[in-house]
């Protein structure tokens, strides 16, 4: 089932969120685990499964990718079907697509063995932490593009600080605007923030639209509309 609107993957119903997690059981994989959400029939489908099919787009994609923007490629991946309005894909997305723009905008970079590391770091992250970890799974995303270029570990110096300083950019800007959830939105926030991050401390210049103009809202329920710094201007002159 193609996910719209924030709906079921197994039945088309809304979902429902808790505060404390419960016991589930995956539609698709039958993994027995606990969770925050599940649709209003009971259903429930895993990160594992939702999002297996979006990450390996991602990284296919960003492996051939030749483009310096990684809006424009972000933009270019989540128009496939692969992806879903929301979801832990999008946990992979923002760093894949700022590694491959970096790579490709002049740093150096291992790109292929740079998306490994990034896969690994990145399925480790769930789905719903931007409402239950205090956090954005775009904005460690990127943090994880900046550890992984920069080399940072928990024992470097300047490194460890740099990427702590790029996350809490990307963070302050997603609480300006506010809830709810839209991974695309904080998709284009991480990747605008990070992309001029790179070039004030990096010296490495992405490309960026002047623009960005998003074409996702019809799929989101919950769409900020003209609350959006990316809501269409033409949808409410």
């Amino acid at each position: 089932m193609t996910r719209s609107l924030g709906v079921c993957l197994a039945c088309g119903e809304p979902l429902r969120y808790f505060e404390a997690a419960q016991e589930v059981t995956c539609e698709e994989c039958s993994r027995v685990e606990t969770a925050h959400a599940i649709c209003q029939s009971g259903h429930y489908v895993c990160d594992q499964c939702h999002r297996a099919r979006g990450v390996e787009h991602v990284l296919a994609t960003c492996a051939t990718s030749d483009l310096r923007d990684p809006i424009a490629l972000a933009q270019q991946i989540m128009a496939d079907d692969a992806l879903y309005p929301n979801g832990p894909e999008h946990h992979t997305l923002a760093g894949a697509a700022l590694l491959t723009a970096y790579r490709n905008a002049g740093g150096a970079l291992d790109l292929s063995a740079a998306l490994v590391e990034l896969r690994r770091r990145s399925l480790a992250v769930p789905g719903g932490v931007c409402g239950y970890w205090g956090t954005c799974g775009a904005a460690i995303s990127a943090g994880m593009y900046c550890s992984i270029v920069l080399g940072a570990t928990p024992m470097t110096l300047g490194p460890w600080g740099q990427t702590a300083r790029l996350t809490s950019r990307i963070l302050d800007r997603l609480a300006d605007v506010g809830g709810p959830r839209c991974c695309k939105r904080s998709t284009f926030i991480a990747l605008q923030e990070a992309a001029a991050y790179t070039a004030e401390t990096m010296g490495v210049t992405m490309e960026l639209p002047a623009q960005v103009t998003c074409t996702f809202m019809a799929r989101n329920a919950e769409c900020l509309r003209t609350a959006c710094p990316f809501f269409p201007k033409r949808a409410h002159a």
